[in-house]
């Protein structure tokens, strides 16, 4: 598949069968985050997979639970991937200071970028989500309060193989040549 169509096909999956997928393939996703590019090569992230149901379960009633129960679709979703920033590398983080520019979030971004497409073209649908307990996620699955969780990414195999169409700015709307 061309990389155009491969984007435009991907899309957030909100409803998932209850076809697991294998480690090999989550796997395949990680390897695809893992070889990112990042600040200094900071590589400023780590993954945690979750793929057991009652570890799952637990760690979806709390994380999206509240105000936060709109995404507890989550759950029925064969797995759940906590990503953790860790900025830890010197020259990147004074680098974004001089800047006033947080690079690890934006590495870790491209990372996940990179999982969720590998992960669309294994036919494999993801949701990234930012709206979470993330307090309940660090003590759910036994965290150390200086850990930072920005992003969980739900996947399985879509209940749906519609493609919705996508609402965005034109070309025109976003490009500017001088």
């Amino acid at each position: 598949m061309e990389f155009l169509e491969l984007v435009r096909q991907r899309q957030s999956v909100r409803k998932y069968t209850d076809r697991p997928i294998s480690r090999g393939l989550i796997d395949k996703c990680i390897e695809a985050a893992r070889l990112a590019p990042s600040a200094n090569n900071s590589q400023p992230w780590s993954f945690i997979i979750i793929d057991d149901e009652t570890q799952k379960n637990q760690l979806c009633d709390r994380a999206f639970s509240g105000v936060y129960q709109s995404n507890l679709f989550v759950k029925k979703a064969p797995v759940v991937i906590v990503v953790l920033t860790e900025p830890k590398q010197i020259a990147a983080r004074i680098g974004g200071w001089f800047r006033n520019v947080e690079y690890h979030r934006i590495d870790v971004g491209i990372a996940c970028e990179h999982l969720i497409l590998q992960a669309e073209e294994l036919g494999i649908g993801t949701c990234w989500l930012g709206w979470f307990n993330e307090k309940a996620v660090k003590k759910t699955l036994e965290l150390p309060g200086s850990a930072k969780v920005d992003i969980i990414i739900s996947m399985g195999y879509p209940a749906d193989d519609r493609i919705r169409e996508k609402k965005r700015k034109t070309l025109n709307e976003v490009r500017k040549y001088l």
